[in-house]
């Protein structure tokens, strides 16, 4: 049997065995649209690496973040065109000096096992996600949220109980604030304050994610979980809204290789996956309908690591421009990426709400100026033919990242005489080694967690646990802390930028572009939504 018609059986079997009987498919026709369906309607992708954690309050990843909004779902959600809809909350009220929001949560809302959804699993989760028992890799998001006591709760001064939040009523959520946010309500959509079963995760401890045990409160559940090689999740028939969700059934595989998950793509095996590097152009012209370039809001560096224990080299900003200035970016996007990357000079990209660009100096200079600049800084910083200057790049493992990183390394050697030597590694693996300061020079990138100049430039504050280059500026903290209470805070975002350009603690190299393969069949996909924020519950599939 082929693995198409495998997946099918699979599907309608499962259907049939837990009696799930979806309106979509009685009708066979898209109950807004009238559009003609596909049978079987399930949607397959491909994923990079497996999912470390399907824990809401552990994640990380931008791809364990769209495991969440299937698997749990928050006080709110996104549309298509990223604006903020309900989600276990209807409405939410502000006080008049808006450090006080009150969310009105569904009655209708339940846990996969039949439980009502409550105003304390939200408080259950919230106080966990800042618990230093639990430590979250994302406990630092709760405190950027200007919770009352976060901060203090954070350092070991207060506990998890005197977080700013309460359950008024069983359907009542109330959050208190120390500094009026206007993006709050914008950042409960993330998935370290989805709520969680707290019977569910006493009862199992770190089990509690595994299919068999866990219950959930999204439109899907999870069936299957096979680390780093597949995951299922099928209708969750207790979800508010389970009538409305046409998609079955969801699986993913993890395939390392971009060729292989394409060669997939073309059996029909998957219904996404990434365009491969270098052939967006042509695949574009010869399948214009489904190879796509969606606006994305991140941005892709290079983080020198200025720590103690880094290299000596780095801690001369005249190297940290020098290294910076030579990059190439036109080649990075053009020759090697070809998917309507930009090219970066600043950190946060162009398009983020209320963002004015900062038009730095070297990003208007020409390509040659800018080598000619790099040549002279590195030889009055004393590296040289007769002194080079050597360190290692970290990236993890992708083809794509591997290209980018051999394209780099080339134009240092080239221009600069500059011997960078390329390490690659899992994905989690270069987490924990980028943590612990084990290296020279890292890959990374930044997916906004909301569409506000301050989810990227947040990472450069002295504290912040996702400052990998160690980075320590006391204007630019306070800057940060000003920017919070500021009605107007672009400007200040902008000279932020202009310091970050003049003290480089990172290479920006481009500002994304969701570039993605998608089966013509699949319907509802957030072509605007600038974070890309999509959940499986509002796409369909069409009848070829």
């Amino acid at each position: 049997m082929k693995f198409s018609n495998l997946l099918r059986a699979v599907s309608l079997g499962a259907l049939l065995a837990t009696g799930i009987a979806a309106p979509s498919l009685a009708a066979m026709t898209h109950p807004n649209t009238g559009e003609k369906l596909a049978e079987e309607q399930v949607f397959t992708y491909r994923l990079l690496d497996g999912i470390p954690t399907l824990d809401p309050q552990m994640m990380e990843e931008v791809m364990g973040f769209a495991f969440a909004r299937d698997l749990f779902e928050g006080l709110l959600n996104q549309d298509a065109d990223g604006n903020l809809v309900p989600g276990v909350a209807t409405s939410w009220d502000v006080n008049d000096t808006n450090d006080v929001y009150t969310f009105h949560l569904r009655e209708n809302a339940k846990w996969s096992n039949g439980d009502p959804v409550t105003a304390h699993d939200f408080v259950y989760a919230w106080q966990r996600s800042i618990d230093p028992e639990l430590a979250s890799p994302y406990a630092w998001y709760v405190e950027l949220m200007a919770i009352e006591n976060a901060s203090e709760i954070l350092a070991g001064e207060k506990d998890k109980s005197e977080l700013g939040v309460r359950a008024v009523d069983d359907y009542t959520f109330e959050v208190r604030l120390t500094t009026p946010l206007p993006y709050f309500a914008s950042m409960t959509v993330l998935a370290t304050v989805f709520p969680v079963h707290q019977a569910t995760v006493e009862k199992y401890g770190n089990d509690w994610t595994r299919p068999e045990n866990m219950v959930s409160n999204g439109a899907y559940k999870l069936t299957e979980w096979v680390l780093n090689e597949r995951t299922v999740r099928e209708r969750n028939p207790y979800y508010w809204n389970n009538d409305e969700t046409i998609i079955d059934k969801v699986l993913t595989y993890v395939i390392s290789e971009e060729n292989v998950a394409f060669t997939r793509y073309n059996a029909g095996e998957l219904d996404m996956t990434a365009v491969p590097s270098g052939q967006f152009t042509r695949l574009k012209q010869e399948r214009p309908d489904e190879t796509l370039s969606l606006p994305y809001l991140g941005s892709y560096y290079y983080s020198f690591n200025l720590a103690d224990n880094g290299p000596e080299a780095f801690k001369d900003v005249r190297v940290r421009k020098a290294l910076s200035y030579a990059v190439d970016r036109k080649v990075i996007v053009e020759n090697i990426l070809q998917g309507g990357q930009r090219e970066a000079y600043n950190v946060v990209p162009l398009a983020t709400a209320d963002f004015t660009d900062p038009d730095t100096d070297y990003g208007n200079w020409s390509q040659a100026e800018r080598d000619e600049k790099a040549r002279a800084l590195l030889a009055e910083a004393g590296y040289g033919d007769d002194n080079p200057l050597s360190f290692k790049l970290l990236y993890n493992t992708s083809e794509t990242h591997k290209k980018i990183a051999t394209a780099i390394s080339q134009m240092w050697k080239q221009k600069l005489n500059v011997d960078a030597e390329l390490n690659n590694m899992e994905w989690r693996t270069m987490l924990e080694t980028a943590r612990n300061d084990e290296f020279d020079m890292v890959r990374y990138a930044w997916i906004g967690d909301y569409n506000e100049a301050s989810t990227f430039l947040d990472l450069y504050t002295s504290n912040s646990p996702q400052n990998w280059a160690n980075y320590v500026n006391d204007e630019v903290d306070q800057m940060m802390a000003d920017a919070k209470v500021s009605s107007k805070p672009g400007p200040i975002y902008t000279e932020i930028e202009k310091i970050l350009a003049r003290d480089m603690p990172v290479i920006p190299i481009y500002h994304y572009t969701s570039v993605i393969m998608l089966n013509t069949q699949v319907k509802g996909w957030p072509m605007n939504n600038i974070q890309q924020n999509w959940y499986s519950r509002d796409l369909y599939k069409v009848a070829e």
